[in-house]
């Protein structure tokens, strides 16, 4: 197994799998590669905290003979490593497209010229250090299979040097069972669903609802869903986000979606959101992907989304504004 982009999310996952005894590469940046080398992945999770023995790089063709890739790089940078990591993957190999927004897996085949399994991602982690994870909730995966319709196929554009065409059929039931199974051997609860991308916009929603006014507040979850005023902007901006994936035809799930959105901080009471993480280091957000995305959806389907374009709009600018003074 190979994870690529080996930050707060992958280092989890991947230390849970090299915990279980699987056989894993960590594809990430210098800082946290060398300290994995030099010491192990240190795993600081609610149920345990040790040292897990692991392999690691920051060379994408470590990949190389991986049957199972997590692919969990910042949506901003999909197109970017699918070109880089096609020529590394053995025919056979899945990769698992375990990123924030909705539209990851028809990028990924766009330019890998190969397709990817949708997965949707609960877990609180942050990299408290170089080496090591802080995990503060949850940490479970939703698979399955994009519909034909909703697909760009691999055969849309010629493939990437190198790369092997998945096609674009549905992936086979018990070949998702397998791949959840294997997720479960490692300690990650996994759930195969029917309606993909239902699922990925409810991860989007809930998103929009808690990234944003999270990286703005610099509060933890549970906080801003006590809070009365915080409360209800949060309400309005899945509100306003429902209403855009109805207008796009998306089956959302039969739940009560801002109840739901509402009760994730009882589960993740002291997580903040990978946005308010990256503002804090001075990087670049996942912002476009998120109430960016449901501002441009809206735009096209004349759809007014007041609260998700005012968040996205001061996000934006705190980036900016963040990133010009540390330099990154």
């Amino acid at each position: 197994m190979a994870v690529v982009g080996a930050g707060a999310v992958g280092c989890y996952f991947g230390g849970m799998l090299a915990r279980a005894g699987a056989p894993v590469t960590l594809i990430g940046r210098p800082q946290h590669v060398d300290a994995i080398r030099r010491d192990g992945l240190f795993l600081d999770t609610m149920r345990f905290q040790e040292y897990v023995p692991v392999s690691a790089s920051t060379q994408i063709d470590a990949a190389q003979g991986a049957q199972l890739v997590l692919f969990c790089v910042k949506s901003f940078d999909t197109e970017e490593a699918a070109r880089l990591l096609a020529p590394h993957l053995a025919p056979e190999a899945l990769v698992l497209s375990c990123q924030n927004g909705v539209d990851n897996v028809q990028r990924f085949a766009r330019s890998a010229g190969m397709s990817a399994i949708p997965a949707i991602v609960y877990v609180a982690a942050a990299m408290s250090g170089p080496g090591r994870v802080k995990h503060s909730g949850r940490g479970n995966f939703v698979i399955g299979s994009l519909p034909l319709a909703r697909r760009v196929r691999a055969t849309d554009r010629p493939p990437a040097r190198g790369a092997q065409s998945h096609g674009g059929s549905l992936r086979d039931r018990r070949e998702l069972d397998d791949l959840a199974g294997v997720l479960a051997r490692g300690g990650i609860p996994c759930q195969v669903s029917d309606n993909i991308e239902g699922e990925l916009w409810v991860k989007m929603i809930i998103n929009c609802a808690y990234n944003a006014i999270s990286a703005l507040g610099r509060s933890k979850y549970i906080v801003m869903a006590e809070h009365p005023l915080v409360r209800q902007l949060m309400c309005t901006a899945v509100e306003e986000a429902i209403a855009v994936a109805r207008a796009a035809g998306v089956q959302l799930p039969d739940i009560d979606l801002v109840e739901s959105t509402l009760n994730l901080a009882q589960t993740m009471k002291n997580a903040t959101s990978s946005t308010a993480q990256d503002i804090a280091r001075g990087k670049r957000t996942e912002i476009d992907s998120l109430n960016g995305y449901v501002v441009r959806r809206g735009n096209e389907l004349g759809i007014p989304v007041p609260v998700n374009q005012t968040l996205y709009a001061l996000v934006k600018l705190l980036e900016e504004n963040t990133r010009a003074v540390t330099g990154c």
